[in-house]
């Protein structure tokens, strides 16, 4: 038991924000450097008048951040380029942008968790939660709707008789004097103790049981379960309405997709050249389409200039010229005819080319045509 009453420090009552600004002011005008100011809201300005230094928080947060990048860096490295090289894409073994997400990720968490576990549990000595000024009167009123100021005992400056007159210096409405209690005065961290050990172990097992039992059994009973357990067939899935069993459809006869047209003239060229006109117009753009697609699809076999003769060295029929007087002579709806339909050993293109490139490379074959038989107007 504590005979004699040890001396914390003394604390000062003021009335308004300015009050309290102004008492700030002299603290650290007259020197003091173990002295705290408590507001019932923060006050702007009151760093300033107080002379703060920077906390020492955010150099605990700098050095978490860079051990937690340079250990990430590191760890990767030796993962992908040492311990287990691979080669992914012909990148090399340590592909830095790869990994920046990773590091990011890495190092942001380390920084945020870890510096709130060390403001906690070392700048707050968590889970100690004694205090001096806990439960005073004057914690109390600068809680509601007083001002406070607060000067240490083990102040250098610190004397009780002159620390009395300067609080009356600066018009404190009220002064008193704040002492140690025995739990203060035999501090112990309890951060080890058995019941705070097992409070933390008591929680993480019911944190983790009640994670596993919603995730693992809680999601598959009804009525949680509506997300997992659809009225809907799945691709693949046997069907119990339809008599053969398939889950998966063919569309119904005369089926037209939305947004699309069905191409009418199937097998038919000759009423496709009759009623089909190249919507398009001559342009430097459809032109540059027409050419884009064509060096893609049709140059292996028809040849860069359309000539016929096929860049696939003979693995492959040569198609006809596209410079034959036969092909010059058809109209536009017919080339596209031939795209969408095929014709002998050709294959359709319907699928490879949009309805607007086939009409761009018909333009782009035109071209061919007139470059290769150019009139004697073309070159007035």
């Amino acid at each position: 038991m504590m005979k004699e009453k040890i001396l914390y420090g003394y604390t000062g009552i003021f009335n308004s924000p300015d009050e309290i600004t102004h008492a700030a002011e002299k603290a650290s005008a007259n020197g003091f450097t173990k002295y705290d100011v408590h507001t019932p809201y923060p006050l702007h300005g009151m760093n300033k008048a107080m002379k703060l230094a920077p906390s020492t928080l955010g150099y605990v947060a700098l050095v978490l951040g860079l051990s937690a990048l340079i250990g990430a860096i590191f760890s990767l490295w030796w993962v992908s380029a040492v311990e287990y090289p691979i080669v992914v894409g012909g990148k090399p073994f340590f592909s830095f942008p790869a990994f920046v997400p990773v590091i990011f990720e890495v190092t942001v968490l380390t920084a945020s968790v870890g510096t709130v576990l060390a403001m906690l549990f070392i700048f707050f000595k968590l889970p100690n939660n004694s205090h001096p000024l806990h439960g005073t009167e004057y914690m109390k009123k600068v809680s509601s709707d007083k001002f406070g100021l607060f000067i240490q005992a083990d102040d250098p400056k610190f004397e009780e008789v002159s620390i009395k007159n300067f609080f009356e210096g600066i018009y404190a409405s009220e002064i008193e004097a704040v002492y140690w209690d025995e739990e203060e005065i035999n501090y112990k961290h309890k951060i080890f103790e058995p019941k705070f050990v097992g409070f933390l172990l008591a929680a993480a097992i019911i944190t983790s049981g009640a994670a596993y039992f919603s995730l693992n059994k809680l999601m598959n009973m009804v009525p949680f379960n509506w997300m997992m357990e659809q009225q809907k067939q799945n691709p693949q899935q046997k069907s119990l309405v339809f008599a053969d069993g398939f889950g998966m459809r063919q569309p119904v006869d005369g089926t037209i997709a939305r947004g699309y047209l069905p191409y009418e003239y199937k097998g038919q060229p000759d009423l496709a050249a009759e009623k089909l006109i190249n919507p398009l117009l001559v342009s430097k753009d459809v032109l540059s389409l027409g050419q884009k697609k064509y060096d893609t699809y049709c140059s292996p076999c028809h040849d860069f200039q359309g000539t016929g003769i096929s860049r696939l060295r003979g693995q492959f029929p040569n198609p006809p010229s596209l410079h034959s007087e036969k092909v010059r002579n058809w109209k536009d709806g017919r080339i596209y005819a031939v795209i969408m339909d095929g014709q002998n050993v050709m294959s359709s293109y319907s699928t490879q080319l949009e309805e607007e490139e086939r009409w761009a490379v018909i333009h782009y074959v035109r071209a061919l045509q007139r470059s290769q038989n150019a009139k004697e107007s073309d070159i007035k």
